[in-house]
């Protein structure tokens, strides 16, 4: 296997790692949220909005792992 194609496959798994992380935290924000919704339902909008905020910077990690990994990929090291 030449060197590109393990660049490759670093690549990916650096990417789903990533995507998984991001999972992961995007479920357990959403679950809190829930949780502090059924707790204080005259705070739903602000937790809402919270919420989308932390879900953005939460799905940067991936967008940023990925560009990362390409870079890699088609650099020569």
């Amino acid at each position: 296997m030449e060197v590109q194609g393990l660049y490759a496959i670093a690549a990916a798994v650096a990417i789903g790692f990533a995507a998984l992380g991001a999972a992961i935290g995007d479920a357990l924000v959403a679950a809190k949220v829930l949780e502090g919704t059924v707790r204080q339902p005259e705070l739903r909008g602000q937790l809402m909005t919270t919420m989308f905020i932390a879900v953005g910077l939460i799905e940067a990690m991936p967008i940023i792992a990925a560009v990362i990994a390409i870079f890699l990929v088609f650099t020569k090291l």
